[in-house]
């Protein structure tokens, strides 16, 4: 579907701003590497041909038996015994030998079993966020061509949980920020517009929610529920939508008054109409200016409190945690830069980008 005439001008807008085209274009090929984490590292290999069959082990569940194994659990496919198999075909030669290894010849025969080669391709970084590397050495150990950047105080690949740390948290700022924009928007909209009595219940019942301190709320509710993404989520959201209530608030008790909110009235266009499609309009600059204090707050504090412990379950990828191993880990300058970068990188290339959003959606800007 072709945009409006004003979209067109905003895309344009937004497009003449260098710094924020090339972060958003730069954030998007991250973003976009990160949504494919599973196929850049992971502890299952991404096609596997046995039998003149082929296996995807990073979307299914195969057993062992399925390789010609003994066992009903899933095949642990890094096992030597069932790289075996899966090369020879599933010959019992594989457990005759001490070492697992299969000794090629040129007819494809080996102790008179014939061979049916078989193959695994594997991700990039053969390690999940959660996997831990066989590595000789005291943890944490430091960057090699094995692990890129190192491994963190329990062994696990510190590129690994980067990539997949990276992705939970843009779906987790982005699920929270919208839904804090969306409740906000919609609380000073109903605010501005209205005024009076409405305006002055609403005013003290923020001051009252903000007044909570949001980490021991979020510290309480974790000793009782238990830590669960979906509750960080719910707790942030409810703490975060005050922010957004001002700005919109006060450009809407500007605009009710103007002449083109009048005049609709009087042609009998209903409140809901007036306000979010000809007034929300004209709030957005003041709401798109206060985004990316929303958006980098929103990283800010998942960070801090993975950081504190009271963050993401700990069998989650988290940045946060990664900070913390940093600290506890001086020795390691590897885990200290790699999580200072990360977060520089991400926060900084969503500041531009929405900053160029909100000078795209400003009538007065204008870009050479």
């Amino acid at each position: 579907m072709a945009m409006s005439p004003l979209n067109q001008r905003r895309w344009r807008n937004f497009r003449r701003n260098k710094r924020a085209y090339w972060s958003l274009v730069l954030f998007s090929i991250l973003f976009g590497l990160s949504l494919c984490a599973e196929l850049l590292a992971y502890d299952k290999p991404i096609l596997v041909r046995y039998q003149d069959s082929y296996y995807t082990p990073i979307l299914n569940f195969y057993p062992e038996t399925e390789f010609g194994g003994d066992f009903e659990t899933e095949a642990v496919y890094r096992d030597p015994e069932v790289e075996c198999l899966i090369v020879s075909g599933g010959l019992d030669i594989c457990f005759d030998d001490p070492d697992g290894v299969i000794e090629d010849s040129a007819d494809g025969v080996v102790n008179g079993d014939a061979i049916n080669k078989g193959w695994t391709i594997w991700p990039l970084i053969p390690y999940s966020f959660d996997t831990a590397v066989e590595r000789p050495g005291a943890a944490p150990l430091p960057p090699n061509a094995q692990n890129w950047l190192g491994t963190d105080g329990t062994k696990r690949d510190v590129l690994a949980r980067v990539i997949h740390g990276f992705r939970l948290s843009v779906f987790f700022t982005l699920m929270v920020t919208g839904a804090a924009t969306l409740i906000g928007v919609v609380a000073g909209a109903v605010q501005g517009f209205f005024g009076g009595l409405t305006d002055l219940i609403f005013q003290r019942v923020i001051e009252v929610w903000s007044a909570i301190p949001v980490i021991y709320v979020i510290i309480i509710m974790f000793a009782i529920l238990g830590r669960s993404f979906w509750l960080l989520v719910f707790l942030l959201v409810l703490f975060s939508w005050t922010s957004l209530v001002g700005v919109v608030r006060a450009e809407f008790l500007r605009a009710r008054n103007l002449e083109y909110v009048r005049a609709a009235r009087a042609l009998g266009v209903g409140n809901v109409t007036i306000m979010f499609r000809h007034m929300l309009p004209n709030a957005m600059v003041a709401t798109l200016t206060m985004l990316p204090f929303l958006i980098t707050g929103t990283i800010s504090t998942l960070a801090i409190l993975d950081y504190l412990g009271f963050g993401l379950p700990s069998s989650a990828p988290s940045l946060g945690e990664l900070t913390l191993q940093a600290k506890q880990n001086l020795q390691a300058p590897w885990l200290a830069f790699t999580a200072f970068g990360t977060f520089a990188v991400m926060l900084s290339l969503l500041v531009f980008i929405f900053e160029g959003v909100r000078d795209a959606f400003d009538p007065r800007k204008t870009f050479q």
